[in-house]
């Protein structure tokens, strides 16, 4: 007989008490940037690795990986950008050798049947000690999409198909007697998966644009990704609320907010936008931005397409990221005007992920810890 686990007694980081989460993004590949400079990293597992030990070290919440199963460009097997570690392995290998980061994988619908990922989250769940979590995604790449054998479906109806197949796995996830599921797009006769995840309720973060995607997001995710196109706090502060209202007041709930950014941090402010220009501008990867850009905007609804042209710069510095950039102080400031903005989380990138955690580990996150926006990380045992 298996033996019976406790649940609903963890506690995920990303629930922790630090008033301004942080978090990596997108270690599983080449990184965020799109760029030819030459110190961009390479993808491997032993970068992924350094990078999830030392990230845990620091005291930081969240790993989170993307998904991607073909290059931007056409007819480019083997391109960079399509050159991704699978998330769920990727996942339940990191979840293995650290000890308090909260670790996620990513799953587009349309490519794994609920059941599969399932059973794969509950299995790093139970690696990781209840410190997983899941982002989900309606998907929005023709290409992929054709490879599976799946359609592209219209715009809103992906988030029908994408809340359907929440659905499903949440009743996996939660439902001790089999099942059955008859619904617009899934047919489950006796479903059931065990073991169960160590969560009471394992958290699903959501990143979408468009006013359906959005209500999606307020009404099933615990954590909603936005890109933060603004500088100016007040407009920030107004799309953060706007996102919040909309859970609480059509849905009853209470969300997260998180949002993503890219680390430049220099002696000075001049030189950090020095190199912010020279990587993201004079050494952009033009064939993946123009490719990339292409795509979102055929396939996709998260702006309109003026802004594309207006954030090209940030599209190849950080897919959209909103941009930290300057001294260990500035860089300081700008987060803090982002939490002050009603920012829950930033997930960070770096063109070099060694040396940028190492130096924001040491000059930045005490600032952080000075504005009571962090505690400390916790100290291993002796």
């Amino acid at each position: 007989m298996t033996p019976s686990v406790s649940r609903g007694t963890f506690l995920n980081p990303i629930f922790g008490d630090n008033t301004l989460k942080l978090g990596l993004f997108c270690t599983n590949g080449h990184g965020a940037s799109l760029t030819m400079a030459p110190e961009a990293h390479e993808m491997s597992w032993d970068f992924s690795l350094r990078i999830a030990k030392a990230a845990d070290a620091a005291g930081l919440e969240a790993i989170v990986p993307y998904a991607r199963w073909k290059a931007y460009a056409d007819n480019r097997p083997g391109h960079k950008t399509g050159t991704v570690l699978d998330p769920f392995a990727w996942a339940a290998g990191l979840a293995s050798v650290t000890s308090n980061i909260g670790i996620f994988a990513t799953s587009h619908a349309p490519s794994m049947h609920p059941i599969v990922a399932a059973k794969q989250s509950a299995t790093i769940d139970h690696i990781s000690g209840g410190r997983f979590s899941l982002n989900v995604v309606g998907g929005w790449n023709r290409a992929e999409l054709e490879m599976f054998g799946a359609p592209m479906r219209e715009h809103d109806e992906r988030y029908d198909h994408l809340a359907e197949w929440l659905t499903v796995l949440r009743r996996l996830w939660t439902e001790e007697t089999e099942f059955d599921h008859h619904g617009n797009f899934f047919d489950v006769v006796g479903g059931t998966s065990s073991p169960k995840p160590l969560q009471a309720q394992v958290p699903i973060m959501n990143a979408a644009g468009s006013p359906r995607g959005m209500d999606f997001a307020a009404e099933h995710a615990d954590l909603c990704f936005v890109v933060v196109g603004s500088e100016d706090p007040k407009e920030i502060a107004h799309q953060v609320e706007a996102y919040k209202a909309a859970a609480h007041d059509r849905f009853g709930r209470a969300v997260r907010v998180w949002t993503h950014s890219v680390v430049v941090q220099r002696d000075t402010d001049s030189a950090a936008q020095d190199e912010l220009h020279r990587f993201s501008v004079e050494y952009e990867d033009t064939e993946s931005v123009e490719a990339w850009l292409r795509l979102l905007q055929v396939n996709s609804q998260m702006m309109p397409p003026e802004a594309y042209a207006a954030m090209r710069q940030r599209f190849a510095a950080s897919a959209g990221g909103f941009p930290l950039v300057g001294t260990e102080e500035t860089i300081a400031q700008r987060l803090e005007m982002l939490s002050n903005a009603g920012i829950d989380g930033v997930l960070l990138t770096w063109l070099n992920y060694d040396e940028g955690l190492a130096s924001f580990s040491r000059d930045v996150l005490p600032r952080l810890e000075q504005r009571g926006l962090r505690a400390p990380a916790p100290q291993p045992p002796a």
